[in-house]
């Protein structure tokens, strides 16, 4: 099952020649889920070629500019290009007042429903369940209400051997009952274990995404063991008063934070935009945690 996440924006309060504000689109078994939305989303959307008629999904981590400046001009285009399915947005209350007011003066009747599902920064909660995924909020520690989200497949069913299936005659209609564990008993009463007619799924995965926020070992305990980790690095860590003053994290405590919870990787990204390259804040998170990449954008990572 495919499970990935294309950057298009990793930038932070400012965007820079070459980088634009914070943006990222999840592939989750080809459902697609829009993680922020800065400045300039559409367009990366376009030149990335992920088709924003596929997201049904937005989640708003929080309402610096940053953040979600993009939205209105992509719920204003989806409308244009003729929406009439829901869309469900996860994010701050405060937000929907946003998009009503901006929709009242431009005299803008969406097409379409905006379903809205309001975050609490406060504490962790489970914001959507599907057959794919679950979301959990992540409560942050920012200058404002925030919250990051993390992304945990759910297990599939177990696969059939089918040669061995089929050697037995075992009838279709039974199928599905293997594929969720159980044992086959046959006509003359032989029983024939489950582990010796199927085989278990791969584990399922997690992305946990954590926007801005200070060093907080708070959080530390609901990423545990994440499979890839996102997490703004804003400044090196020489700018640490910095960081703490506008409530940020520098590379070398993205890196910590990964080495504590036991993540597989780490991606970092909200780059602050006194950096015209990248490569010392990627030596410096590698410092610590030598699984360390850039969300770089235009790229895809698939999460394994």
């Amino acid at each position: 099952m495919k499970f990935e996440v294309t950057i298009l924006g990793s930038s932070s309060a400012t965007p820079i020649f070459n980088r634009n504000p914070t943006a990222q689109a999840l592939n989750v078994n080809e459902r697609l889920y829009l993680i922020d939305c800065g400045e300039g989303t559409q367009q990366q959307m376009l030149r990335y070629e992920v088709k924003a008629s596929r997201i049904d999904h937005i989640f708003i981590s929080h309402l610096h500019g940053d953040h979600y400046l993009g939205l209105i001009g992509l719920l204003s285009s989806l409308h244009l290009n003729g929406r009439k399915d829901p869309l469900k947005l996860f994010c701050p209350e405060p937000l929907k007042e946003i998009i009503e007011l901006q929709f009242k003066y431009s005299e803008t009747n969406l097409q379409y429903p905006i379903e809205y599902y309001f975050t609490d920064p406060l504490k962790p909660a489970v914001i959507l369940e599907n057959h794919d995924v679950t979301v959990e909020t992540i409560p942050l520690n920012h200058r404002i209400a925030c919250t990051g989200f993390i992304f945990k497949e759910k297990k599939r069913l177990r696969k059939l051997m089918k040669e061995k299936v089929e050697q037995l005659h075992i009838p279709i209609e039974f199928y599905s009952r293997l594929k969720k564990g159980e044992d086959y008993t046959d006509a003359k009463g032989r029983v024939h274990k489950n582990d010796e007619l199927t085989t278990d799924s791969a584990a399922p995965r997690s992305y946990a995404y954590c926007s801005d926020t200070l060093y907080d070992e708070r959080y530390f305990n609901q990423i545990q063991g994440v499979n890839m980790l996102y997490h703004e690095a804003t400044f090196l860590h020489n700018m640490l008063d910095r960081a703490r003053e506008t409530h940020h994290t520098t590379a070398w405590q993205a890196g910590d934070v990964a080495v504590k919870v036991g993540a597989h990787e780490l991606l970092i990204g909200h780059f602050s935009a006194r950096y015209k390259t990248l490569n010392d804040l990627l030596d410096e998170a590698q410092h610590v945690f030598p699984n360390t990449d850039l969300a770089i954008e235009g790229r895809t990572y698939p999460i394994s």
